[in-house]
């Protein structure tokens, strides 16, 4: 069974300039090259998701500090 799939992507002329030349220069194919390129994108995407959500669960564990402190204090009042 195969584990690589085919695509065909359009790019400009500049970036595929660059990724020919980077190519060349680590003695890879564009393939590889594209493939590292698309794995990096998707860590970077993933971190920066849950980076945000980080944020966000923050931002709500704080409201619920500020609610259930309110209420203790209306209690202690």
């Amino acid at each position: 069974m195969k584990t690589k799939k085919k695509m065909s992507i359009t790019i400009d002329a500049d970036i595929f300039k660059a990724v020919e030349k980077a190519a060349a220069s680590c003695n890879m194919a564009k393939s590889h090259l594209a493939q590292e390129a698309f794995s990096l994108w998707f860590k970077k995407r993933t971190e920066e998701l849950m980076a945000r959500g980080y944020v966000d669960m923050a931002s709500e564990d704080q409201e619920f500090i500020n609610t259930a402190l309110n209420a203790q204090n209306e209690i202690l009042s």
